[in-house]
């Protein structure tokens, strides 16, 4: 069987016990798949789009947090990766709808239980592998953005600066 690669995931929620509690989901879910997963814990929007990694698969984002909530969190992650998965959390079922401008796989009101875990994960797994793509990273004075290649259409080169054409 083709051994997968390992999934990198992100925890973003400014409470602490939450992010302790799933933590623990994903271990028990990697206890019991074999999957190989590396988690991320962000505890504010902010520090997630400061410190963002763009070797993320999937990001659980809390809407409600503090500094930057979680729908503003995921505009400005848009802008740099189109293709992370996201999935949001919340307490609150009101907004629905306003997530869906920025392509979330879903939502999962808190609490937490490991069954539901479970069926998103291996849900997005499918999702995912089919969209699976090859990319490139490009940072500039904005910050660091994820090509994908069959977006690419040509570049550009200017004084030792490249400037690349997509579908976007």
């Amino acid at each position: 069987m083709e051994r997968s690669k390992m999934i990198h995931i992100a925890i973003c929620d400014d409470e602490k016990d939450f992010v302790t509690h799933m933590t623990s989901l994903l271990n028990q879910y990697v206890a019991e798949t074999g999957e190989e997963i590396k988690i991320t814990a962000y505890y504010d929007g902010m520090e997630l789009i400061e410190k963002y990694d763009t070797t993320l698969d999937l990001i659980f984002l809390d809407i409600q947090m503090r500094l930057v909530d979680g729908l503003r969190a995921a505009e400005r992650i848009r802008q740099m990766d189109e293709k992370v998965g996201i999935i949001f959390l919340t307490t609150l079922t009101q907004y629905g709808l306003e997530g869906y401008k920025y392509q979330v796989a879903n939502y999962i009101i808190k609490p937490m239980k490991y069954v539901r875990l479970k069926a998103e994960l291996e849900q997005w797994r499918k999702r995912s592998q089919r969209h699976d793509r090859p990319a490139i990273v490009v940072a500039n004075d904005f910050g660091k953005y994820k090509i994908f290649l069959n977006t690419l259409q040509y570049v550009e080169t200017f004084t030792r600066n490249l400037l690349l054409h997509t579908e976007q």
